[in-house]
């Protein structure tokens, strides 16, 4: 079994306005395709208010905001068959007018959203231009993989 296989996903709707459409098979497929190694994650997707309460309490900013993932061995040692723990939480609010606002499917930001919270999950950070350029390349090559066009395109 690849490490891409060793996935243990739990997805969570407390706002249940995705759910038919933004399913649990197309979060794993969304979700491999980042993985670089095994994982333990939950996906979340909540409203506006639990999004603007997590991003101020842990993060000290007082809005909602699209995603937030919180790696729980980031920076760690671990070996190399011990999985990436994660949650990955998506604000609805946030993501349905940023894909409005951008011309996007919601599938299609959802599906940029999830790869780029598992590739935070990773160790992956947009800090810098760098390290912004390396993400932000990477999202786009997975994305093409899954038949997504380019989220950074204007």
């Amino acid at each position: 079994m690849s490490a891409k296989n060793k996935l243990s996903l739990s997805v969570q709707y407390p706002d249940a306005r995705l759910q038919a459409s933004i399913t649990r098979p197309k979060i794993r497929r969304w979700v491999q395709a980042a993985l670089f190694a095994p994982a333990e994650l939950t996906i979340r997707f909540v409203d506006a208010e639990e999004g603007r309460v997590l991003n101020r309490d842990y993060r000290a900013k007082d809005y909602a905001t699209n995603v937030l993932t919180f790696a729980y061995n980031e920076g760690d040692d671990i070996a190399g068959d011990e999985p990436t723990r994660a949650d990955i939480i998506l604000c609805t609010d946030v993501l349905e007018k940023e894909a409005l606002d951008q011309k996007k499917t919601v599938e299609e930001h959802s599906a940029h959203l999830i790869v780029h919270g598992v590739l935070h999950a990773q160790g992956y950070d947009h800090n810098d231009d760098a390290e912004a350029t390396e993400m932000e390349q990477l999202e786009r090559d997975i994305l093409a993989v899954l038949g997504y066009p380019d989220p950074y395109a204007s």
